[in-house]
């Protein structure tokens, strides 16, 4: 059986998972990890399981930590699943939202009645009070009381507004996103493209900057979780790459993650991967952005940065003036983005900050040995959790994505032998290798079937497949295709006249074949001898 990933895990499971964690986590702090049978029978109390199956959840939580290995996998159907057809869970979905989510604040027996109507006009079978309760307990319980005016219940599901502090290193992290004032130009023709989006991570503690992603896409999942994956693993390749000397020690799993209310950050495999790694959430309450103010004043110091940049939009049309932003545009994504890597580990992270009056880095180096480092068990688990991905079909020549050809030996297995699409999670930033679920469940590396390429990134390669297709059409002769069209009708039209010509030749051949003397008489049996008359003359 395929094991699934945390996000395609069903929601109660998930919960009660999560439950689980939680406890053990804090069974194995406060008890070092103790297993007397009092601490054993206590334990499994707080879990609500058998002593056997308390042990068994135990030793499968110290081998990985994280939320999927308390996942049960249960035989048969799914915890959770609605057998109730569609017709009928469309109209329990209307019905609660055009009757029960009014500020009229209608009773549950209202609606069910109101259900009854709609199923009785539709001539389908009334459905239990208890499957329309259950349905109501499904909804948000803070967007229910919005719609329904219940204040109280607004309140009571409102955090409580207060100043944002944190302890030491790595305890929050704050993310967000911002259009970047400047405009970037194309690799290859260096014409302007537009204005690249920047997510940033930020360590509340020592403020120290955690990781960045840049990308010409609008925020998404995809920007959120790149950008937490440059926050958790060790940069020294990352900066190697883009010929950076200076250090940027900031590496390992944040205990909270604090986010805004967008939909990226809400997303279901960002929320999976995170519980599963035992990273907490938090949303700002919508309409405070004073919860924000650590990485909305970061935000503000890189993006005056970047007013010094050619291309800059600056932050008014007042200071834009007539300055011509497309016109003076000069860096590409991939410049732009070694130029904020080298402000934010050159410039920013060596300078006093006004709210710490030492420099991040510094703060960071007097704390970094505090806590040890907390980093994913299983690397490659956590790394795809995050990925993007597409489901493709095994070819005998390996996987095919965005025009690219991956191979691995461990796929030669499996070649012929599944008809399914397999799950191939890749990273845009590196299009050398993809990760690809086998029919068994593991995940396993491909890289270029082709191992002289270079590593490129996805806006690379879809941006040279875009350029190809463009020159492509810049060299098509229309001219030539419409001769070569003509002469092929004209080919065709002689065609079909000789083909006609030489059938009619046939007929008429026939034809004269069948009047021409053959030496019998027509009309008279010769079969029957003439009678001889005399000629009396």
């Amino acid at each position: 059986m395929t094991e699934p990933l945390p996000d395609e895990v069903d929601d109660a499971q998930w919960a009660e998972a999560c439950r689980r964690a939680v406890t053990i986590r804090r069974f194995l702090e406060s008890s070092s990890g103790e297993s007397s049978v009092a601490a054993i029978a206590d334990l499994a109390s707080e879990l609500q399981v058998s002593q056997a199956t308390t042990y068994r959840l135990l030793r499968r939580f110290r081998k990985d930590r994280t939320v999927m290995s308390l996942i049960e996998t249960k035989r048969g159907r799914p915890t959770g699943h609605r057998a109730l057809d569609a017709q009928r869970e469309a109209i329990i979905e209307k019905a609660i939202r055009k009757y029960y989510l009014k500020p009229t604040r209608p009773t549950v027996s209202q609606l069910v009645r109101d259900i009854e109507t709609d199923c009785a006009s539709e001539g389908l079978k009334p459905l239990h009070r208890r499957t329309i309760e259950r349905r109501l307990g499904d909804l948000d319980l803070r967007h229910r009381a919005q719609r329904r005016g219940e204040t109280e219940t607004v309140k009571a599901t409102m955090p409580v507004p207060g100043t944002l502090n944190s302890s030491r290193p790595l305890e929050i992290v704050q993310i967000d996103h911002t259009k970047a004032d400047v405009f970037v130009v194309d690799e290859e023709t260096r014409e302007p493209i537009g204005r690249p989006w920047l997510t940033l991570a930020m360590d509340v503690f020592s403020r120290m900057v955690t990781g960045f992603y840049l990308t010409m896409d609008a925020p998404s999942r995809l920007s959120t979780s790149l950008c937490l994956l440059h926050s958790v693993y060790d940069k020294t390749v990352w900066l190697k790459a883009r010929e950076i000397e200076e250090s940027w020690p900031v590496a390992g799993l944040p205990d909270r993650v604090h986010v805004d209310n967008g939909a990226d950050f809400r997303s279901r495999a960002f929320k999976r991967g995170c519980e599963n790694a035992g990273i907490a959430i938090d949303w700002r309450p919508p309409g405070t952005p004073r919860f924000g103010g650590h990485i909305e004043r970061l935000i503000g110091t890189q993006m005056g940065r970047l007013h010094l940049l050619p291309g800059t939009t600056f932050s008014n049309a007042q200071d834009l003036a007539e300055y011509d932003s497309k016109k003076h545009a000069a860096l590409t994504l991939r410049e732009l983005e070694r130029y904020i890597a080298l402000d934010i580990v050159g410039s920013y992270h060596q300078s006093i900050h006004s709210s710490l009056s030492r420099p991040p880095l510094a703060v960071w180096r007097d704390h970094e040995g505090e806590i040890p480092l907390r980093l994913p068990e299983d690397r490659l688990q956590f790394w795809v959790s995050f990925l993007p991905e597409q489901e493709r079909t095994l070819r005998p020549t390996g996987i095919h994505l965005f025009d690219l050809r991956y191979w691995s030996p461990a796929l030669s297995a499996d070649v012929g032998r599944t008809e399914r699409r397999l799950l191939v999670k890749y990273d845009p930033r590196d299009m050398s290798r993809v990760f690809v679920r086998r029919p068994s469940g593991n995940f396993v590396e491909a890289r270029y079937a082709d191992l002289t390429l270079a590593p490129i990134s996805l806006h690379e390669a879809l941006t040279a497949r875009r350029t190809l297709r463009e020159k492509g059409r810049r060299e098509v002769d229309s001219r030539a295709i419409v001769r070569t069209a003509l002469e092929q009708r004209k080919l065709v039209g002689e065609a079909v006249n000789r083909t006609a010509a030489a059938r009619r030749g046939k007929a008429q051949s026939r034809r004269g074949d069948d009047l021409r003397d053959t030496g019998t008489l027509r009309g008279v049996d010769s079969s029957k001898p003439v009678p001889f008359v005399e000629d009396t003359e």
